[in-house]
């Protein structure tokens, strides 16, 4: 196949507008642990999270999103990672409910601003850690669970959205969200670390996505997989070198930024980003 025909074969890929939620890393640290990513022990540099932060939304500026700021909150070091604040759709804003008491004044922090922003509120019955582990991709939520999320609360997210939720169980410690193990690109392609989930999982996303971006496992210990995309460029670990590769291969853009010492928490560019679907 000459240059020009494989060309030909790569889909034209096309940018949406995104409207997100994001909070500056005022108060970060990692004074706990609740991951394998977190060791109190290891130092931390909250100015230079902050500005490996200010990247990140500089870059979404850049791409043309409405960039939303939630305040941050002295005491909760992890509030930074904004998609655990809640999943949002239609308008409706289901709440979180954290696992870990170190968290759990996230949910009503960023349930306050749903309700000041204008959004309808669903308090949460059940645990969950909002868009960690509930990603949209097209008519589908995929689902996590086995680690923050019960799977209870896909029942409930369900009923408030309208959606259908696939169950996705995973099995690794170290992607204890979904949104660590597979990235959303488009509303049809996902890319994900199959070691993540265990068998029954995998079945359905190779049904769902038989042409699904498999990932390394290098890149995925750099939270690679924890990228946002708005259909054409991709926001993602800039270490994830193969990761980038791929995407170039299938027509994407993708846009490398430096999170590492956010990574320290255990998150990535995803974990800062909270899309907002009104």
């Amino acid at each position: 196949m000459t240059i020009t025909d494989t060309q030909s074969t790569t889909p034209a890929r096309q940018a949406t507008a995104k409207t997100v939620l994001m909070c500056r890393p005022d108060f970060f640290t990692v004074s706990y642990r609740i991951n394998p990513w977190m060791n109190p022990n290891d130092p931390t540099d909250t100015n230079l999270a902050v500005k490996q932060w200010q990247t990140l939304y500089d870059t979404y500026i850049e791409l043309g999103f409405d960039v939303l700021l939630i305040d941050p909150i002295d005491g909760l070091p992890d509030m930074v990672y904004a998609a655990n604040g809640g999943f949002v759709i239609d308008g409706k804003a289901y709440g979180a409910l954290f696992t870990y008491d170190e968290r759990k004044a996230e949910g009503p922090a960023y349930m306050d601003w749903f309700g000041a922003n204008g959004f309808d509120v669903a308090s949460p019955v059940n645990v969950n850690e909002g868009e960690g582990d509930f990603l949209l991709v097209g008519d589908n939520i995929l689902a996590g669970m086995g680690f923050r999320t019960s799977v209870e609360s896909h029942q409930e997210l369900a009923e408030i959205s309208g959606r259908n939720v696939v169950s996705l169980n995973l099995i690794n410690p170290s992607f204890y969200h979904v949104d660590t193990a597979i990235a959303k690109l488009d509303e049809t392609n996902i890319a994900y670390l199959e070691s993540a989930f265990d068998e029954p999982s995998l079945e359905k996303l190779r049904a769902l996505y038989p042409d699904a971006i498999l990932a390394t496992e290098e890149d995925a210990a750099v939270l690679g997989l924890n990228s946002y995309s708005d259909g054409y460029n991709v926001v993602i670990a800039a270490r994830a070198k193969d990761f980038e590769r791929q995407l170039k291969e299938r027509g994407y853009n993708p846009i490398g930024v430096d999170l590492s010492e956010l990574l320290l928490g255990g998150g990535g560019v995803k974990c800062c980003t909270l899309e907002l679907r009104r």
